[in-house]
């Protein structure tokens, strides 16, 4: 029973990363090639680091009981509203700009999380409440019109590619070594982890699947890293997508606040009863989903290059897909930082496979909804087998 019980999360574990290699596979099939072509490669981070950067402060709300943010979208937009109102209505600096985009973010992150940590008004009520007030003060912050260009030292922050310092022409040498030293010093810290676990008694993975894991993983970031190289290189967006996801696995895995967003979600009365201020937890996640909505806001902007009433629609629901489909449990206390990555790559190569295609945008909401749909199910599914499992 017990074997039958990890082999169920075994296959868990592996589901969505195998499921994304099929999508990939099927759209680059569908698509003649083109889907991996180095310029579309580079289009999958410009065009959709919001889902990585929104996913990652989603996961954190979702960790807490299953609790999401609805306004995560409409603040992007609100805050882009903002920020290109002060650098091109009058004329602020870019580098102001960006310190009033955050602390917009962080104070609206705070003016939710207050009312649904500290006032127990339901999550779901509070951040529709946001969605619809933060759409509406952004038509109103710029009176129904697009406001453009943005200033270039804003742009260059996000829009920009880490030049080579090699000067090599057609392939970006600089960003297929960073690409080599990524490998190296993720391989290392593995299986320096791994040590680790062996010398507390923990349980690990047999070598062999280390080695057969770690080695497909490294073969994937030089793959990609290669796309890159041959296109322009290192975007700058990758940078900011990777340093956020960097310091978030840490906090979720590394730090004592970090794990009390599990202990919260899997049983909240227990973690109170604990000593854990439970009310400060909820309001942290909040806090923090407002300032990495803010950042989402100044990459829509910067990509965009131009303020618009109309930016971040749907934004919230790519977010939160990615999350389910990336582990995350629809009841809470489950979910991590590398399985949001796998939700929200899926999420960007069906955002970008079904452009290439063509497909109609209402048939790509269909799609990304009946893939949400699954995920959640296999979820629930899943949960209930294992527990039947165990009785």
């Amino acid at each position: 029973m017990k074997n039958k019980i990890k082999l169920s999360e075994g296959l868990k574990k592996y589901t969505m990363i195998i499921v994304l290699l099929v999508v990939v596979i099927l759209f680059t099939v569908n698509t003649g090639g083109k889907m991996l072509l180095p310029q579309n490669v580079n289009n999958l981070i410009a065009q959709n680091a919001y889902v990585f950067i929104l996913a990652t402060g989603m996961l954190f709300c979702i960790l807490t009981g299953g609790n999401i943010d609805l306004s995560v979208g409409s603040l992007v937009c609100f805050i882009g509203a903002v920020g290109g109102t002060m650098m091109i209505t009058f004329g602020i600096n870019p580098y102001l700009t960006l310190l009033a985009m955050a602390i917009i973010g962080i104070l609206a992150g705070a003016w939710q999380g207050f009312w649904i940590a500290y006032v127990r008004i339901p999550p779901f009520i509070v951040t529709l409440a946001g969605m619809l007030m933060f759409r509406g003060l952004s038509n109103v912050v710029l009176q129904g019109m697009t406001l453009s260009p943005i200033p270039d030292p804003f742009l260059s922050l996000f829009n920009s590619y880490v030049p080579d310092i090699f000067g090599m022409e057609g392939f970006n040498l600089t960003c297929f070594l960073i690409g080599v030293i990524a490998c190296l010093v993720f391989i290392v810290l593995e299986l320096l982890s791994r040590r680790r676990r062996q010398q507390k008694g923990y349980h690990v993975d047999p070598l062999f699947g280390t080695i057969v894991k770690l080695s497909l993983i490294s073969l994937v970031i030089l793959a990609f890293m290669y796309k890159l190289a041959k296109y322009k290189g290192i975007p700058n967006a990758l940078i900011w997508v990777t340093v956020i996801i960097g310091i978030y696995s840490y906090i979720s895995s590394k730090t004592t606040t970090g794990r009390y967003f599990y202990a919260v979600g899997g049983n909240e009365k227990a973690t109170r009863l604990s000593g854990i201020d439970t009310n400060k937890v909820y309001f942290l996640a909040y806090l923090n989903m407002g300032l990495l909505a803010a950042v989402a806001g100044m990459v829509t902007v910067a990509r965009l290059n131009s303020a618009n009433p109309t930016a971040g629609n749907n934004y919230e629901m790519d977010a939160i897909g990615a999350c389910f489909i990336g582990g995350a449990s629809a009841y809470g206390g489950t979910g991590t930082v590398p399985g949001v990555i796998v939700g929200a790559t899926l999420m960007g190569v069906l955002n970008l496979g079904m452009s290439i295609m063509g497909v109609d945008q209402n048939l790509q909401k269909v799609v990304k909804g009946a893939v949400l749909m699954a995920a959640v199910i296999f979820d629930v599914v899943s949960k209930r087998k294992s527990f039947i499992a165990k009785q």
